[in-house]
């Protein structure tokens, strides 16, 4: 086991399951398990709890904003009190800081504290190793922290101080780290992509002659997934091809499957086919034609992965997702979600050029490139970051401003 600077490796997650929240995405659970083996690590699972207006303002002034706190081995279940939509942002982080760092106080000191979040836990991360002494990493989640940074240009000064404050800085897309670089500037210390790990590694070779463009999420999402675009893409793409069919993958309430009925309407050619058991998703994308997912918002969408090594082209959000991962491949078309026509000429595309799209992601399969997406190599990418990181000096000294709290 390594345990950088003789300290447990502490993650701070919002984004990771626990006893508040079992059905959050596991993408963050998975890398620390990844390197379970390799680091003594401690995590603790952030959950926001809505406190009222006077509860929040307590907090703000220097009330504890930590409502509960639960241990289960290396794992703190944690919930804290602030107000939704970014009210006083920076100001209750600082005070969940402050009170997350009299708990650490009194364990042992970390080594290097994860943020898995720039613009949230990252916030929390940095002014804990301020206070202790230690260095601190983060993850960049492009469809959050690029969202939080547009609509907070206030505190940009705060979240430039983290994000070159950082010893090391993983990205889960290329596209992502660009973005935050377009807005805080490109970061001397070293920036790591790191793509989010599938549940399992398989491979199987493409086969030509599929019987539908496929697209797959949760019926819950179907707006953020950009489902009406592509009925209405799909739709145009019968004008001449009246053959294809676009089915939809994905399981939902009751709610949800009759608010994505009332979508497709009386659209022809399209067929609900429910959720699918994890251990037949490759099958079932291997038979398809392609996967088309538009997605509005995308941090990195491990479904990509999943299809790509199911032997399936892809249709993906320009921008977003899995973009940079695969300039020049011809089996990853991005598309413009907000391009009605160009997700229909993706898909056109999938259909047109099947054979010779399938034959080149055949060779991509069996690549270094394919290798990168594999669990083995996104664990020793992940350690060795994480390894390296305090040996790394910061880009720059973080500090908070202390003339009054920051909102």
């Amino acid at each position: 086991m390594i345990t950088p600077m003789n300290g447990p490796i502490l993650h701070l997650s919002a984004d990771f399951p626990d006893r508040i929240d079992p059905a959050k995405t596991r993408a963050i659970q998975t890398l620390v398990e990844l390197v379970r083996d390799r680091f003594d690590q401690q995590i603790v699972s952030l959950n926001r709890v809505a406190p009222g207006p006077m509860g929040a303002i307590a907090t703000l002034l220097g009330g504890n904003p930590i409502a509960r706190a639960q241990i289960d081995g290396p794992l703190t279940t944690l919930a804290y009190r602030a107000p939704g939509r970014g009210l006083w942002h920076h100001g209750m982080l600082r005070r969940l800081a402050d009170a997350l760092l009299d708990r650490i106080a009194a364990g042992p000191r970390p080594g290097l504290i994860m943020g898995h979040k720039l613009t949230v836990e990252g916030l929390v991360a940095a002014h804990i190793a301020a206070a202790l002494g230690v260095p601190y990493g983060l993850t960049i989640q492009g469809d959050t922290d690029t969202k939080i940074l547009a609509a907070r240009p206030d505190l940009r000064p705060a979240f430039a101080r983290v994000f070159h404050g950082a010893s090391v800085v993983f990205s889960l897309a290329p596209w992502s780290l660009r973005a935050v670089e377009a807005r805080l500037g490109a970061r001397a210390g070293q920036s790591i992509l790191l793509p989010c790990p599938l549940a399992a590694d398989r491979f199987i070779a493409p086969r030509m002659g599929g019987d539908a463009i496929v697209t797959a999420f949760h019926l819950r999402n179907a707006r953020r997934k950009n489902l009406v675009r592509l009925i209405a893409a799909h739709q145009t793409l019968r004008t001449n091809r009246p053959d294809v069919e676009l089915h939809i993958l994905g399981g939902g309430s009751g709610h949800d499957r009759a608010r994505v009925e009332r979508m497709v309407g009386a659209h022809a050619g399209i067929m609900l086919r429910g959720a699918v058991a994890n251990a037949a998703i490759p099958e079932t994308f291997n038979a398809a034609i392609g996967l088309a997912l538009p997605s509005l918002r995308e941090s990195f969408g491990m479904v990509f992965i999943e299809a790509l090594m199911a032997g399936l082209p892809v249709a993906y959000p320009q921008g977003r997702a899995i973009d940079g991962y695969f300039d020049g491949a011809p089996f990853a078309i991005a598309v413009d979600p907000l391009d009605t026509a160009m997700i229909a000429d993706g898909m056109a595309r999938m259909m047109r050029d099947e054979a010779a799209l399938k034959t080149a992601l055949a060779r991509w399969q069996t690549s270094g490139e394919a290798a990168r997406f594999t669990r083995a190599a996104i664990a020793d990418t992940f350690a060795q970051g994480l390894s390296l990181a305090p040996t790394h000096a910061s880009g720059s000294a973080f500090t908070y401003a202390t003339n009054g709290p920051a909102l």
